[in-house]
Formats: structure tokens, sequence, C-alpha cells
């Protein structure tokens, strides 16, 4: 009985001294903390007193008035930059040959057959033209015309279309969109697709299997909803093209002899191929004769000035060619 009243007085004196040193520890503690919050009260304190609440004694100021200093040195530091790289000494300038230079050989020796600054006559022009087509397949031959009229104009906006006597050179697809009695008129003139139902299903797929389209003007709505689709490839059906019409067979039948339309561009400049090189020179001068024709008829009458203000012949990959101007 002596030894256990003796053990448990031990642990007793024990568990008091660690008692004692959790206090002791818990006080310092609490002393640490309350020393910090001191320290940051006092740093609030100095801080208050130091910033004003605005102006330019605020916190906020000075702190802009610190970026704006560091953002004008590092301009200051491009500014050494830029300066210590214009000092450096630049490398020769690249040498650029002339664009002729940079054309095939071919090229070249057939620019050398056309006389600079010289305005040809159209005859001379195609003859020319023909006599310096430096490739190996049937180029065609092109006239250019710049004109002096203004397409933002609806009266000057010229658009129209020519029948060629000697054709375009080109296997042109045709395709008719009406109803089954003029269809099957259509392909006895040589339509390669006349239908009507089904074509608009081939158009919903977004197929395009032909050069032009021809439509009478009571199925013309029909195809407002493909507008989207034919207007940027310029297939959609024109009255002014001869397109939108009743006499479908005649639309057809001149297509497929090389009827071919034209118009200005909003350089007012218009573009046109007048046939392929191996036509010959009496056929090329034919076909540019009529379609000079039909651009001189189509002069408007509210214009003021110049019509045609310059012409050049040329071929498929070229030298163009100026031709005297004869049609104002």
């Amino acid at each position: 009985m002596a030894k256990e009243a003796k053990k448990l007085e031990e642990i007793k004196t024990e568990v008091a001294e660690k008692v004692t040193e959790a206090k002791e520890n818990i006080e310092e503690k609490a002393a640490e903390i309350r020393e910090q919050l001191e320290e940051k009260v006092a740093e609030v304190k100095e801080e208050v007193a130091t910033f004003a609440k605005s102006g330019k004694k605020s916190k906020k100021h000075i702190e802009e008035v610190k970026a704006e200093e560091a953002r004008q040195a590092r301009k200051e530091e491009r500014k050494a930059e830029e300066a210590a790289a214009a000092e450096k000494p630049k490398g020769a300038k690249p040498v650029t040959r002339p664009k002729l230079e940079r054309r095939g050989k071919k090229y070249q020796e057939a620019y050398k057959l056309i006389e600079k600054g010289k305005n040809y006559s159209l005859k001379e022009a195609v003859e020319l033209a023909i006599k310096t087509s430096p490739v190996k397949f049937d180029a065609a031959l092109e006239a250019h015309v710049r004109l002096g009229v203004d397409p933002r104009q609806a009266d000057q906006n010229i658009r129209t279309t020519i029948v060629l006597p000697n054709g375009s050179g080109k296997t042109v697809r045709v395709a008719v969109f009406a109803p089954l009695d003029v269809c099957k008129a259509a392909k006895a003139a040589g339509a390669d697709i006349a239908e009507d139902e089904e074509f608009l299903k081939q158009l919903d797929k977004g197929v395009i299997d032909f050069d032009v389209l021809i439509s009478t003007p009571t199925y013309m709505p029909k195809l407002g909803k493909y507008a989207r689709l034919l207007g940027p490839k310029g297939l959609m059906p024109n009255p002014k093209a001869g397109t939108v019409t009743m006499d479908v067979e005649k639309a057809v039948k001149e297509s497929k002899a090389g009827k071919v339309e034209y118009r200005v561009d909003k350089q007012s400049i218009v573009h046109i191929g007048l046939g392929k090189v191996s036509f010959g020179a009496d056929k090329l001068l034919e076909n540019a004769n009529t379609f000079f024709e039909s651009l001189r008829a189509q002069k408007p009458a509210s214009l003021k000035g110049t019509y045609v203000k310059s012409v050049f012949i040329t071929t498929t990959m070229g030298p163009s060619i100026s031709v005297e101007n004869l049609y104002n």
C-alpha cells in the first residue's frame, strides 16, 4: 500500500509539472501574438499618417507616379536600343531583277517582237498576238478594254451578250430549268441538261455541272433560294444576259453557237475571250470586230468624256499588245 501511494504521488507531481509547462508555453505564444498585432497596428498607423486620403499625397497617386517613372525608364531603354541598332552597319541592298527578266525565255523572245510604245491596228494586234503566244497548248485570245464609265451608276453599268460569228472555242454545257414541254424542245436544240423539279434536287446537293443556266420567267422565283450558290459563279439567269426568256430553244442554240457575256468590272474594265489561237487571224479579227461594234453600241447617253480609254489584246500567258483607240 505504501508503494502504491508513493507511485500515485509521483504521477501527480509529474502531471502538475506538465500543466505548469503548458501554461508557460501558452503565455509565451500569447505574448508573441500580442507583439505581432501591436507591430501591425503600428505599421497601419504609420501608413495612415504618411498618406493622405486623396490628392497628391495619397497612396494611389504615389503608386501611379512610380508606375509612370518605370514606364518612362523602359521607353528610354528602348530608344537607346534602337539607336544602337541604327548605328550597326546594314547589309547590301538586295538586287531585284526587272519583271521581264523574271519571265520565261519564250516570253522574253515573244516580248522582243512587240515595239514598245506603239499602238497597233486591230488587225496587226491580232496577227502579232498569235505570233507571240509562248505556250504549247491552244491559247485563248483576250481583249481588255478600260472604259471611262462609272460602274456604280445604273445606266453606266455595262452588261450584255453577243454571239461571236466564229464561236468562242469553248465547249459550253447548257442547262435548262423550265416546264417539261419546254425541256423537251431545249433537249432537241442541244441542251445538256433540261429538267424540271429534278434539277432543283441537284442544286440542293450543291452539284453544278453546267456553264450556262437558262430559265423561263415563271420558273425564276423557284431559283431565288439558290442565289447564293449560283450568283457568285455568274450562273444566275438574268434577262440582260438573255438567259431568262420564253424562247428557250433560241437561247440554247445561241449559247451553243458561241454566245458570250461581257460586263464592266469595279475597275471599269471589260474582259472578254475572242476565240482560240487555232482559229487563225481572219476568224479572230471577225470576232473582235463584232465585240467592238457591240461595245460601241453600249455607250451610255449620260457619259461625258472619253468612253474607251485603252485597248489591249493578249493571249493566255502572252505579252499584251496596245491597240490604237478608234472606238470613242
